[in-house]
């Protein structure tokens, strides 16, 4: 495990530095100015630190195919844009209401609502503009690929429209296949989208990116049962954002309905599939099946 903890720092480190050369207050060519407040509130949601796991994955699933560093890490760096994105406005009254966010202020916190809409806004556009540069990839059916997968993971068909499922239980009574299928939109189809798109930058076959594709599938439903059972077991401070905010809102979750052992033990079972869809990579997806086993060992 402390082969990936090094492995996750140096990617991560990696993203922030390439967020904090991005995110510059300097206008690029093209651009006619950036607005200092805007700029400032893009960079406290981007730059405020966390695991980077989704960069991570993109980086390492990449590297199974000797795919390139700098190729990699834009894309991994666009994806994270779209992650900070959709946390920025997940913090929103109108959505969750949260104050903390990576144990500081949440960007409509700091700044103000129209300030954090308007950050979000920035950051998802700006991730579009990442893909389509040719620094991702010089190939560009690669580039249209790529824009088009993290598109429909993104939208109203994942990420968005898992958002508007969650906002429904307040007033009805989802069945635990509804709430699995909004927490596979919501958060696992970004992490499903960091696992085939290193596929798609290393020139990986058909098989091998339906294999990543359910690994990533596997892991982002582990990962949501360990958010939830964190989100009951754990305090703001362990977090650094809220906790039982399900509870609160009164939102059904498959922790609440299963029970925090079974949750554990499904979280478990998941992680194992998600390493045996790995088994043709032998011994270079190591790092992977270490991913899968921190994202349910994790405390944070």
């Amino acid at each position: 495990m402390e082969r990936f903890h090094h492995q996750l720092l140096l990617d991560a480190q990696a993203v922030e530095k390439k967020l904090e050369q991005a995110l510059s207050h300097q206008a690029l060519v093209g651009e006619v100015y950036r607005p200092q407040r805007l700029v400032q509130a893009m960079r406290h949601g981007a730059l405020a630190g966390g695991k980077r796991l989704r960069p991570f994955l993109v980086m390492q699933t990449g590297a199974l195919f000797d795919g390139d560093t700098n190729s990699l890490l834009q894309v991994a760096t666009a994806l994270e844009c779209v992650h900070c994105y959709s946390l920025i406005h997940d913090d929103l009254p109108a959505m969750d209401d949260d104050d903390l966010r990576r144990g500081k202020p949440t960007v409509h916190r700091e700044f103000d609502e129209a300030t954090a809409i308007l950050a979000g806004d920035g950051l998802l556009t700006f991730a579009f503009e990442l893909l389509s540069d040719e620094k991702t990839n010089v190939d560009p059916e690669v580039r249209i690929s790529l824009i088009a997968h993290l598109a429909k993971a993104a939208g109203m068909g994942g990420m968005a429209g898992g958002q508007m499922l969650d906002l429904q239980p307040e007033t009805s009574s989802p069945s635990l296949d509804d709430i699995a299928r909004m927490q596979t939109m919501k958060t696992g189809a970004l992490i499903k989208f960091a696992c085939i798109a290193g596929g798609i930058c290393g020139g990986a076959t058909l098989k091998q990116i339906s294999a990543l594709e359910k690994y990533g599938e596997l892991i982002g439903r582990a990962f949501q049962l360990a958010d939830d059972i964190l989100d009951v077991t754990s305090s703001a401070s362990q977090l650094g954002k809220g906790t039982a905010k399900d509870e609160a809102h009164g939102k059904l979750t498959q922790v609440s309905t299963l029970g925090i052992e079974k949750a554990g033990e499904m979280a478990k079972e998941l992680v194992g599939q998600a390493c045996d869809a790995l088994s043709d990579f032998g011994e270079r997806a190591d790092i992977l099946k270490l991913a899968a086993r921190f994202i349910i060992e994790r405390k944070r």
